[in-house]
């Protein structure tokens, strides 16, 4: 039998992160440059501007939306993604340090817009959190890159790939999103305290000792001994 044939990575996105990696190394420089003299936030907004189009690849009159209204107040940049607003981007100051407080401000725009992921950026520091409507609204922390923090070029492009247009329209971040869902400790701790597994590690226990322990019993003894409290709360 002949082996499956292995999947291969699409054209357009080898050749995208080729193009992103040499975009990004060329704004390591202005980047620094940035910080270094301290440049306001109207300054840092140009080179936000800079990524999302030059490296991102979106047009800058018909993807991005400056001064955004939300109920009075202004998002600084709303994305769209063939014509649908998909995305909000907060920017501040570039020594600025990037806080739950600014977090809370963009929130306040995505959930009164309908809108899914939310983005900080001071310029070299991106953050992306996806938003998950309900009572009460969760917000997930997806994506985190440093433009300037040690590391490797590669390494950060790669990360910025996900904000790409091409990328972020074709799903590849909820896609990271949901495998980081499915494993989260929370989400595994739910797994673990199931009905299926404790009669599973019940039968093990069993097997393993001669003991006989109850279900509930048990699954008692993994939230009180085992499992970390605040991911049985």
């Amino acid at each position: 039998m002949a082996d499956a044939p292995r999947s291969r990575t699409p054209k357009w996105e080898t050749d995208t992160r080729d193009r992103l990696r040499k975009v990004v190394r060329s704004m390591l420089k202005p980047a620094a440059e940035l910080v270094a003299r301290d440049a306001n936030e109207g300054d840092t907004r140009l080179f936000v501007t800079d990524i999302l189009c030059d490296a991102l690849g979106y047009d800058k009159y018909s993807d991005l939306t400056t001064e955004y209204r939300v109920k009075g107040e202004f998002a600084d940049y709303g994305i769209r993604v063939d014509q649908q607003l998909s995305a909000f981007v907060e920017v501040k100051r570039c020594t600025t340090r990037l806080s739950q407080r600014h977090l809370r401000q963009v929130e306040m725009y995505a959930v009164n817009e309908g809108v899914e992921w939310l983005i900080l950026t001071n310029g070299p520091q991106w953050q992306v959190y996806k938003l998950i409507a309900g009572l009460p609204v969760t917000i997930d922390l997806v994506l985190e890159v440093d433009l300037l923090a040690e590391g490797m070029t590669a390494t950060k492009a790669a990360a910025l790939f996900l904000l790409l247009r091409e990328s972020f329209g074709r799903g590849q971040i909820e896609d990271l999103w949901r495998e980081r869902a499915a494993t989260a400790p929370k989400h595994l701790a739910k797994v673990v305290l199931s009905e299926k597994v404790v009669d599973e590690v019940r039968k093990e226990l069993r097997r393993r000792t001669g003991l006989n322990v109850e279900s509930v019993e048990l699954a008692r003894l993994l939230r009180a001994d085992v499992l970390p409290p605040e991911l049985v709360v």
